[in-house]
């Protein structure tokens, strides 16, 4: 039987341990699934456990809570008395150091969801989309002490439509990866005293990077060109959104679609250029935005026609 262990806190973690535990094989088994303590936020603090918690609990998988890996001497006596082949490692945000590192017979595994080097970092999915990349994909590489540097096992990529934002890449790029892991370790499976003849080396000098997103960043202006703002609003649709200002509130924008329009023009930047099957098309820096979903400061999100009829927008109002 061949031994994992899963380590994963994020709901990226969670979409990919609940795809590899509908298609391992008979003899291979996670051994443990490890994630982050609950965490404490809102009102009266409510204790929020993390994604993975909750979807190893409804896939019936052995789960461990853990805080700073180096301090739990349960799991550091676990790892070098009884090693798993490997670890696989997903969206954890702990660095993962020794002895997990290469104390497992095939180290530890990493499903990132970007085509490393490119978007090394935290926040590969919203990069790419917030930088316009027409293709992306997922990787699988052995982790070392630098941050996403390691030799790559697998790699795959996938077109981005214009349509295309954080939710559905989500769902793709964890379905995806969790793919090319599975064939990763068969691979290991078949040849598993010859594990580096499989790795292949990054190159260091063509990686960029995927900081973390800051809530600042969601903030978009109509003098923008609308591609630019499509890509921002996609980008942050499974997060906390992007904004502009309209008449002195913020507006939340969740979906968004780039149109044809008198784009450029001053006078016609943030102002309503006309509607398409209900929803409100607005001039932008370059080009125009249809509004598709949206979500007025204290309310809930609803399609843009709706919000247009509740402000009884008409063409040629400014935002």
């Amino acid at each position: 039987m061949t031994r994992l262990w899963f380590m994963g806190s994020g709901a990226f973690a969670a979409r990919c341990l609940t795809h590899l535990s509908a298609a391992l094989p008979p003899d291979v088994s996670f051994e443990r699934v490890i994630t982050g303590n609950p965490t404490r936020a809102g009102r009266g603090l409510r204790e929020t456990v993390s994604r993975v918690e909750e979807a190893a609990l409804a896939l019936g998988l052995p789960l461990e809570r853990t805080g700073p890996l180096s301090e739990n001497g349960r799991l550091l006596e676990a790892v070098t008395a009884s090693p798993p082949d490997a670890i696989l490692v997903v969206d954890f945000a702990q660095l993962i150091r020794e002895p997990f590192l290469n104390v497992p017979r095939w180290g530890c595994l990493n499903i990132h969801p970007s085509l490393l080097p490119r978007w090394r970092g935290a926040a590969p999915i919203q990069r790419a989309l917030m930088n316009g990349d027409t293709e992306t994909g997922a990787t699988v590489f052995r982790l070392v002490p630098e941050m996403d540097a390691g030799p790559i096992l697998r790699q795959v990529s996938v077109p981005v439509e214009l349509t295309v934002a954080a939710t559905e890449l989500y769902e793709i790029l964890s379905s995806r990866g969790s793919q090319i892991a599975l064939e990763g370790v068969q691979c290991l499976l078949n040849r598993p005293n010859n594990v580096f003849h499989f790795l292949k080396k990054q190159d260091d000098g063509a990686a960029t990077y995927a900081p973390k997103i800051g809530k600042a960043e969601g903030e978009v202006s109509w003098e923008w060109d609308a591609l630019r703002i499509h890509n921002v609003v996609r980008a942050l649709d499974a997060s906390f959104g992007a904004f502009a200002a309209v008449r002195g509130a913020r507006l939340k924008m969740w979906r968004t679609l780039p149109c044809e329009g008198a784009g450029g023009a001053e006078e016609n930047v943030g102002r309503v250029l006309r509607f398409s099957d209900g929803f409100p098309v607005v001039g932008c820096g370059g080009g125009a935005l249809r509004l598709d979903e949206v979500q007025a400061e204290g309310k809930k999100r609803v399609g843009g026609d709706e919000w247009a009829r509740g402000l009884r927008l008409k063409e040629g109002d400014v935002l």
